[in-house]
């Protein structure tokens, strides 16, 4: 069967203003100004969803309350394995915080291979992104999709589904990818996609 599935990134956070790692050792919620953000862009965001679209989201504060601000309220169904990633030694902190530690500075040269000290494995936290995506299509029977998660699901499950490198497909909060996907109900057999950025203004 044919379906639209929409991923896109939470809104901002304190930390996400700050460039801070936040991931599931922080349960942000939005900032004042994330909110409004989102508002600002829902007429423009709910353009992009069809009259038959089940919506997801990640157990996470910040991914909840953008989920209630677009949908108002209507049944939101949690997905856990579409948490954000752990970020071990790095959660919290930004770049000025973490320049010079040499772990951090392995982590930047390696592009990431070298893993979070203390944290998920890059790997791990892939394959359960791709559970929980995987999840979310099974959940969603022959109705369209719409998943609010955050930057880390929308990579690792954006490189799984192409064969491309993971930072290839970053998002910016309320940032993300419309996927036009063939599925057996169970996983995705074919697809295209598009940025969802330039696609909406606030």
């Amino acid at each position: 069967m044919k379906k639209r599935c929409i991923l896109l990134r939470h809104a901002k956070t304190a930390g996400n203003e700050e460039k801070r790692y936040i991931g599931a050792g922080t349960d942000e919620e939005l900032s004042q100004s994330g909110k409004d953000e989102v508002t600002a862009t829902k007429d423009e965001i709910l353009k992009l969803v069809t009259d038959k679209t089940k919506v997801f989201c990640s157990p996470m504060k910040r991914a909840i309350q953008t989920a209630k601000i677009l949908f108002d309220d209507t049944n939101i169904n949690i997905i856990e394995d579409l948490r954000e990633t752990d970020f071990g030694l790095f959660e919290g902190k930004n770049y000025q915080e973490l320049k010079d530690d040499p772990l951090y500075q392995q982590f930047l040269d390696t592009n990431g291979a070298s893993g979070f000290p203390d944290g998920e494995k890059t790997e791990d936290f892939i394959k359960r992104s791709v559970d929980g995506f995987s999840e979310a299509i099974r959940k969603s029977g022959a109705d369209d999709l719409f998943i609010v998660c955050h930057g880390g699901n929308i990579m690792a499950v954006m490189s799984s589904l192409t064969g491309k490198d993971f930072y290839d497909f970053h998002a910016d909060n309320l940032d993300g990818y419309i996927l036009e996907i063939e599925t057996d109900g169970k996983r995705v057999l074919d697809l295209t996609f598009d940025r969802i950025g330039g696609r909406i203004s606030s």
